[in-house]
This record gives structure tokens, sequence and C-alpha cells, in this order.
């Protein structure tokens, strides 16, 4: 006897979603609020060289550990993925990857350009997503306003953008942060609208035939 399709077997399917983004963009606080207010969205955690920030947490916004540490995990195939981002490296854990998706939940994953690409060869059918602002003017404000990093740093970081908006070509889906709440609601339509993908319910169609 065949089984019955509908859309809540669907619902069990976990995703990878990756969201990367210019420096200053808004990424991880679109990330934050996004798990927040999700019930199957779980953040992925990398681990990173650079120093905590003030209000970062080890085990929060990043695992901070030292580049002997790091090098050691890289030797041992620990990360899914790892770059070497504004000076600093930072990396995703195989083990996470595996558990969560295993456990059928959305990772939602806040990488460079580089890692993304990275993850996507691994994992072809992960989610991309390309955060940007409404124009670099804006970028500018907000990098000054978070008083976080240095006047040399900040050039730096709005360089870099210029030349990331280059890779949203490689990206799938595009969101402009203008608004957070906005953005958010624009995020989490894209992350619900994947339980609908042809690719993720192949199986479902064998059981109808």
């Amino acid at each position: 006897m065949n089984k019955r399709l509908n859309n809540s077997s669907a619902k069990s399917l976990g995703n990878i979603i990756i969201i990367s983004a210019p420096s200053g963009a808004g990424k991880t606080a679109i990330c934050n609020a996004v798990v927040k207010s999700s019930r199957n969205v779980v953040y992925s955690v990398s681990y990173t060289t650079r120093c905590p920030r003030k209000d970062e947490t080890n085990g929060g916004e990043y695992f901070f550990i030292d580049r002997t540490e790091f090098q050691k995990m890289i030797e041992e195939g620990k990360f899914a993925e790892w770059a070497k981002v504004h000076g600093n490296y930072y990396g995703t854990s195989k083990v996470f990857l595996g558990k969560m998706l295993k456990m059928k939940k959305n990772i939602l994953m806040d990488v460079d350009i580089q890692g993304g690409m990275s993850i996507k060869k691994q994992y072809p059918g992960a989610c991309m997503i390309f955060v940007m602002p409404p124009d670099l003017k804006t970028l500018k404000e907000r990098l000054v306003s978070r008083n976080k990093d240095h006047k040399k740093i900040i050039k730096m970081r709005l360089g870099n953008a210029v030349e990331e908006v280059k890779s949203v070509q490689k990206y799938e889906y595009l969101v402009i942060n203008d608004k957070l709440d906005k953005a958010v609601i624009a995020v989490k339509t894209i992350i619900k609208s994947l339980k609908y993908k042809i690719q993720k319910n192949k199986k479902y169609f064998n059981d109808f035939f």
C-alpha cells in the first residue's frame, strides 16, 4: 500500500543555510534573531583564533582557541571548512554539522564567502543567502557606529566589501538589510520554503509509485 504524501512529512528534513555578507552588513544580528524566533533552527558556532570582543563569550558567538590548537584541528581533519579572514582563522566543526543533520535541524551558518563555497562543495544541497546593506555609505556608518574596530580595520573592511559583493552571483538568494526586522522575515521565509524543494522530497515520490 502506498504511503500518502503530505507536507508534514517534509517538515522533518533539515538543511544547511549559509549566510555570508560584508563585515557590518548585519548578518550576525539577523542570524541571532532568526534562531531566537525559530523552533527548528540552530546556530553553527565556529571556532576562531581572534580575541573575543567585550560582549562575546566562549561557546556563545564563537569557540575562541589559539592558533596552535586551531592548526591541530586542521591536521586532524576536524573542520568542514576553515579560512583565514582579516588575519584570523575561522572554522566549522564536522562533528557539529553531522550531529545536527542527523537530528534533522536547520543549521544556520554565518561564514565568509570562501567558507560558504567550501561548505557548498561538501553539502551541495546547502542553501546560500547573501546579505547586503542598502549601500556602501550605510555600511561605513554601521562599521563606525558599532565602535568595535580601529579606523585602519574599518578601511580594510570597506575595501574587502567591494570585492565580496562581486561574489553575490554565486549565491541563490539576496537579502537587503535595510531594516533588521524585514531582513529577518526574509531569511525565515527562505528557510521555510526549503521544505518544498523537489530535491528535498525525492524519497517521498518513491513511496508514491
